[in-house]
């Protein structure tokens, strides 16, 4: 049977660059996880690539057909934004299995959905104080750091991967990633032995 591997994790825990890699590597034979949102597209941006993006009609209709299995809105200076997870056509997992990047709470709501037995949780792990250093190191790179949101993050983390939230979506399985590339090791020994 074919799996969904689900990338999770506080901020600046790496997430980002491992899921990158992770699908770069076609050896895995992963297929992207395509998520929905009802943002405006982006000049870099392409449909199918990054997101399909669609526009709250379309969020309603697919939400009526009882087609999305999780939802996330953001309230920005633009107005929402809608984040989800639809099961479509374009998954397939008789033929295909995939890797996906999200919250316990998006992981929880794919479990309910697929069920345990599809669900691999691929749980990120950095130490705090090197969490914030790189944090810090990353945002001091953008042209108009963001400190008051990095802070934010960083704090909301505590609540939002907390150790009870970690046992009750029954991830036993962590994976350090104190240097990347034991980190990819560890991961793709993992993705290689539930396939």
């Amino acid at each position: 049977m074919n799996k969904i591997f689900y990338i999770m994790g506080k901020s600046a825990s790496g997430k980002d660059s491992v899921y990158r890699y992770l699908l770069e590597q076609s050896g895995l034979g992963l297929k992207k996880l395509m998520l929905y949102t009802t943002r405006p597209i982006r000049a870099e941006e392409e449909y199918g690539k990054e997101y399909y993006f669609v526009d709250e009609q379309r969020f309603g209709q697919l939400q009526e057909q009882g087609r999305v299995v999780e939802s996330r809105t953001y309230q920005t200076v633009y107005g929402p934004w809608i984040y989800f997870t639809a099961d479509d056509a374009a998954m397939d997992l008789a033929f295909h299995s995939y890797l996906g990047i999200g919250t316990l709470e998006s992981y929880e709501k794919l479990k309910g959905h697929y069920g345990k037995q599809t669900m691999c949780p691929i749980y990120i792990e950095v130490e705090d104080g090197e969490r914030l250093r790189r944090a810090l190191l990353r945002e001091q790179q953008e042209t108009a750091p963001r400190y008051q949101e990095m802070c934010r993050r960083f704090l909301a983390d505590s609540e939002d991967f907390s150790e009870k939230k970690v046992k009750e979506a029954g991830i036993i399985r962590r994976f350090v990633n104190a240097a990347f590339t034991d980190c990819i090791r560890e991961i793709t020994a993992y993705i290689r032995e539930q396939s």
